[in-house]
């Protein structure tokens, strides 16, 4: 018979539970999947496992890879935020008009982007601070900064298109390098930075707290609503750059230069694995996620499957990623939100 300590010892480790296995296996399901994926297409379809169908992949992930970035981050903390399509209308419309375009004589060049960015980041601060200032969650929070982006794009656009004619920002879209649309290549930077950002910065780690146990952050003394603020802040710098990147791909500013870009960047985030409750996931694991929306989308395109049934299919995998990723809670008893 074991002395008493070593019984102690042995039910503790008995009664342990053993995570890391689990927790590699859904981390590693999305990459799994996008393999499984690109290969099916690329047996039903010669055309789509060509190199230029590639490259075509990446460059069409790219802005929604960037609002994903910004939505992750919001995610991580359990919040929900759905003011991307007015904060990229907002961006958009600034943007194509502080530049050369049709409208006017300004010419402000990379400024001008700098100046729609801090305009996206602004409006996504407003968000951050009428969730911990006024108290009013996250979802209406968010759409009504959306609506307000819509309402200023509005505004800006006054009836009249504008037409961009930079040649920097059109060079976007168009110029390659190593095969990749510049935009693309600006994309990959924000993964790096927002991945940077989550791993080493103290708001990552405090996004990824506030998510996982927010009141127990807060009962260690840690002021949360800044970070908060902070989070949302970013987001919508990145949602005003996604919407720059917008302009460049159409030379020219809409207003509904974001429509259906939350719900697809929602959708890629918890399809890579981003949990929408927060605590888990995060840039990376969204980034995969978007891959795998984006070769979804474009292999059903080359087999011949219908736009129409796409946006239903999306919406299967979002509610499917979502049951799968909620059987671990319900086994510890946690409830939905």
């Amino acid at each position: 018979m074991a002395p008493p300590a070593e019984a102690d010892t042995d039910v503790a480790h008995a009664g342990r539970p053993r995570p890391r296995r689990g927790v590699s296996l859904r981390d590693a399901g999305p990459p799994i999947a996008l393999v499984v994926i690109f290969g099916i297409f690329a047996i039903l379809s010669p055309g789509f496992r060509t190199v230029s169908n590639v490259q075509n992949v990446l460059d069409a992930s790219a802005v929604l890879a960037v609002v994903t970035i910004g939505i992750s981050l919001v995610l991580m903390m359990g919040s929900i935020d759905l003011s991307a399509p007015g904060i990229m209308g907002a961006s958009a419309i600034t943007v194509a008009l502080l530049v050369a375009n049709n409208r006017n004589d300004n010419d402000w060049g990379l400024l001008g982007v700098v100046v729609a960015v801090l305009l996206a980041a602004a409006l996504g601060c407003l968000s951050g601070l009428a969730l911990v200032v006024l108290k009013v969650p996250s979802f209406m929070a968010t759409l009504g900064v959306s609506a307000v982006g819509l309402g200023v794009a509005t505004l800006l656009f006054a009836g009249v298109q504008p037409n961009v004619t930079d040649p920097m920002l059109e060079g976007w879209a168009v110029d390659r390098f190593l095969g990749l649309a510049h935009l693309t290549w600006i994309a990959l930077a924000c993964v790096v930075l927002g991945a940077l950002v989550q791993r080493y910065s103290r708001l990552g780690r405090y996004a990824f707290a506030i998510g996982g146990a927010e009141e127990v952050l807060s009962l260690s003394g840690v002021r949360v609503a800044p970070f908060k603020v902070a989070v949302f802040t970013m987001a919508g710098a990145f949602y005003g750059l996604a919407g720059v990147l917008v302009t460049s791909q159409l030379s020219a500013g809409l207003v509904q230069a974001g429509k259906g870009y939350d719900f697809s960047a929602i959708t890629a985030a918890v399809v890579g694995g981003t949990l929408l409750t927060g605590g888990r996931g995060g840039i990376l694991h969204s980034t995969v996620g978007v891959l795998l929306v984006t070769v979804l989308t474009n292999g059903l395109v080359q087999v011949g499957v219908s736009p129409y049934w796409q946006g239903g299919v999306q919406g299967l995998i979002v509610v499917a990623a979502v049951a799968a990723a909620v059987i671990p809670q319900r086994r510890r008893n946690q409830v939905t939100k």
